[in-house]
């Protein structure tokens, strides 16, 4: 036995009692796995499938490398080695050809992006001012502006990670910036997407990026695709660009994107943030690994938190989008050592940055030597979509349940009600019942702590929105409480229907 360290990522700390790190005694990294769950038993169905096998949507790294391509959890561990849990994350924070395709290699050995014909036009005296802080550069130069000037870049997104990556590339000299959005501005957005202000609450986020790019460099043409990318029209929009900057906040998008753009030819830079972390690769390059060989399968929904339920620290999409900018550029420069077969993490909150090698499945049912996926799917369904919302209107319409409004009026005819909030506390700290007597036990911890409830009372349940509170209200209902009700649109509701001056997030 050997004492080693699991590193647990943000997404899951919740059900490790906030610890990011343990320490445990074990001899292969399937026992310091066992080890853990068997510390933290919630972790058990995050990790594991029924069988036994570890999810194909997470990963276990052993330092550096893939645990799956050494001996699976059967791989020794030694006195000091670092495992780390490697999860899908969902959040990108945002919304939702003919120029080239996967070249030569770039100077560091990495991928380039195919010379445009028009890399060879002559910059105005205008361009050499603005640009002149890349043109003597030598890594750069004249012939590298051109590139830039001549590239087709395509984003998908224009939030969080939009934003500076739109910013980044116009104003290093980008030619042509497709943008795929169809969102609006919402308030909520404003603190970290930086493309949209106060003014754009309402308007369109293509629009105001148009703006806000157009502000920022004039030479860069913007083309715009207000339309939600799916499989009838992916194929097209991204055939008509270099390459591809990943920017989705949802499985769907992002398994529609990899399988795209490895059936094109396109390298695309990806990235994804949670909280305080972030990942960063390219993906879909020649001999490179694509998107399925790190995560093959997508998480079932509503097990891997969005930007929205679990939050994002605001400069978090900056650092994570400049480092995508920069992947990109150098893509069409052909310069550097590009993210390929890398995945960079980025921990703002302890300000690390970590590196793990990804290498190509031969049996990825995209980019392998065999592969199974030829064509674009339904990837809706591909990631239990359908199913998981027929599952959740079955809850909902068969759990019981109340309206705010109801509620506030039985509280105030004096009837004995105990409110029930299982949010998180730092949602209990942005807004809450607690004048009304209301209880916090957030939904992970209900199991282990029903004995503070008593069958005997009438719960009202409450969450944000009414979807976790839902879930609530079976548990307790399968455990043998009686007078429970959901309270419809959560605290949400409440603030709209009851207290409009109780804040909403």
């Amino acid at each position: 036995m050997n004492d080693v360290r699991v590193r647990i990522p943000t997404p899951l700390r919740s059900f490790s009692s906030g610890e990011a790190e343990v320490e445990v005694a074990a001899a292969s990294v399937g026992e310091a796995l066992d080890a853990l769950v068997d510390r933290h038993p919630e972790l058990r169905r995050h990790l594991y499938t029924e069988d036994g096998t570890l999810r194909n949507f997470v990963n276990a790294y052993l330092n550096e490398e893939d645990v799956r391509r050494l001996n699976g959890p059967a791989t020794p561990v030694g006195r000091g080695d670092l495992i780390t849990i490697l999860p899908s994350i969902a959040g990108g924070s945002g919304g939702p050809g003919e120029s080239g395709g996967v070249g030569g290699s770039a100077a560091g050995g990495g991928a380039a992006v195919a010379e445009h014909p028009a890399a060879s036009g002559v910059l105005s005296n205008e361009e050499i001012r603005r640009y002149s802080r890349h043109l003597i550069m030598p890594e750069v130069g004249m012939e590298g502006q051109r590139k830039l000037r001549a590239a087709r870049i395509l984003m998908i997104g224009a939030g969080g990670l939009g934003s500076p990556v739109g910013l980044y590339l116009a104003a290093a000299g980008v030619g042509t910036l497709g943008i795929v959005d169809f969102d609006v501005v919402d308030e909520t957005n404003l603190q970290r997407q930086l493309l949209h202000g106060t003014d754009d609450v309402g308007r369109s986020k293509l629009e105001s990026a148009r703006e806000r790019i157009a502000e920022a460099n004039p030479h860069v043409d913007v083309e715009g695709h207000e339309v939600r990318l799916d499989s009838s029209n992916a194929l097209d929009i991204i055939d008509r660009y270099d390459l591809v900057v990943d920017g989705t906040d949802n499985f769907p998008t992002r398994y529609l994107v990899n399988d795209a753009c490895v059936l094109l030819g396109k390298p695309y830079v990806y990235g994804s943030i949670f909280r305080f972390e972030g990942q960063v690769s390219v993906f879909g390059a020649e001999d490179g690994p694509c998107y399925r060989c790190l995560f093959r399968e997508p998480p079932p929904p509503g097990l891997v938190p969005s930007c929205a339920e679990g939050g994002v620290l605001g400069v978090l999409p900056g650092i994570v989008g400049a480092l995508q900018a920069a992947e990109a550029i150098k893509l069409v420069i052909g310069r550097g050592e590009p993210l390929v077969g890398r995945l960079l993490l980025v921990d703002a909150l302890e300000m690390r940055f970590r590196e793990l090698k990804l290498r190509r499945d031969p049996g990825c049912p995209v980019c392998g030597d065999e592969p199974t996926v030829t064509a674009l799917i339904d990837y809706q369904d591909f990631c239990g979509i359908p199913d998981a919302e027929r599952a959740e209107a079955e809850v909902l319409e068969g759990t019981p349940s109340v309206t705010a409004r109801e509620l506030a009026d039985r509280l105030a005819a004096g009837e004995e009600i105990r409110v029930l909030d299982v949010r998180e506390p730092h949602e209990w700290d942005i807004a809450n019942l607690g004048p009304l007597g209301a209880t916090l036990i957030p939904l992970g911890s209900l199991d282990e702590r029903l004995g503070e409830l008593s069958t005997a009372d009438t719960l009202v349940v409450h969450c944000r929105s009414g979807a976790r509170s839902a879930r609530a209200v079976r548990r307790l209902l399968d455990a043998g409480f009686r007078r429970v009700h959901n309270l419809e649109g959560g605290i949400l509701a409440w603030s709209a229907d009851v207290d409009p001056t109780m804040p909403t997030y």
